[in-house]
């Protein structure tokens, strides 16, 4: 798989990135470890070498499960992982980047990410100039490569960017979920930071496996994702059912059309999670997908069935 830089870093990283959420079992159902384990292997191996998680998923245990992943190939693999709302003050987040190292077993991480703004989750307000004179120091100090943010707006982006060089920003956004292209996307494109898009395939909605009237089991966060819910899902289904022939043309699945048309958008790249190594391999397989202009413009038509109806809240989850 071909690489491409991670904004201006020395970074490189795959279009396709590995997504870990699911591997920390928290607030996802179903999840054993020895499938993560198989499932991130089998992503390296199908050529996708960058692996995004954070600290907080399932408390560490995401990245130690990539660790146990990838331990004897990690000079040719990118870790990228996340600093939490709540660890934002100087002390707090150098204490948070030892812990990461030693859960993913390395003594340096290619992406450091702010994982949500300071204030969110009822976190404590911390200057951004703290933070980000924390994050310089780890670069300095070579225990990071490149420094991110995550779920940043662009005004919050900006204002980071005064106190050192961001790489990459990480917002939710797929076809069906599309607010980064009005706000931070034209600032990204202008600095040459890169998008890694989370959730690109809306969290399963666009792979077009959950039939009308799905309901999740309890715990399971996509119970509060926008999308699954009431109108939102019933056009869904309506620019599913359009898409389809797009991609029967390419011989390729929904999954693989969102996916390709994903990172043939400006500056874009695409964190997809899987279960079992058969969606991954199929994740992978999305570079070979070619979109024509007529393509592109044809499936940004369809989506805007769904995105038109939605509001301007960045936030894809109704969260309590």
């Amino acid at each position: 798989m071909e690489k491409r830089r991670l904004g201006t870093s020395d970074v490189q990283i795959t279009p396709i990135l590995m997504g870990t959420w699911q591997a920390g079992k928290r607030m996802w159902t179903g999840i054993e470890d020895a499938d993560s384990i198989k499932a991130i292997r089998t992503a390296y191996e199908t050529g996708i070498t960058t692996i995004d998680t954070a600290e907080v998923y399932g408390e560490g245990h995401s990245e130690r499960i990539v660790a146990a992943a990838l331990a004897d190939v990690r000079d040719k693999v990118e870790y990228a992982t996340k600093v939490f709302a709540n660890h934002l003050k100087y002390n707090l987040v150098i204490e948070a980047c030892e812990n990461s190292l030693k859960n993913l077993g390395t003594d340096y991480i290619d992406l450091y990410q702010i994982h949500w703004a300071s204030g969110a989750f009822n976190s404590e307000i911390v200057p951004i100039q703290e933070t980000m004179g924390a994050l310089n120091d780890l670069k300095t100090q070579g225990k990071i490569r490149a420094i991110g943010v995550s779920n940043f707006s662009r005004a919050q982006l900006e204002e980071a960017s005064q106190y050192g060089r961001i790489d990459s920003l990480q917002p939710p956004y797929s076809l069906f979920w599309r607010y980064v292209e009005t706000d931070a996307m034209p600032y990204c494109i202008e600095q040459q930071i890169s998008i890694l898009a989370y959730s690109p395939l809306a969290q399963g909605l666009l792979t077009g496996k959950f039939p009308p009237g799905h309901k999740f089991a309890q715990g399971d966060n996509r119970a509060d994702n926008k999308l699954f819910q009431g109108e939102n899902f019933q056009r869904a289904h309506q620019a599913l059912e359009k898409l389809r022939p797009i991609a029967e043309s390419h011989d390729c699945t929904l999954a693989q059309l969102a996916i390709a048309w994903l990172i043939s958008q400006p500056q874009s790249n695409a964190i997809v999670g899987a279960r079992n190594s058969e969606q991954v391999t199929a994740n992978a397989s999305s570079t070979n997908v070619k979109l024509s202009d007529r393509d592109l413009q044809q499936i940004d038509a369809i989506a805007r069935i769904v995105t038109d109806h939605l509001d301007n809240n960045p936030v894809m989850w109704n969260w309590n």
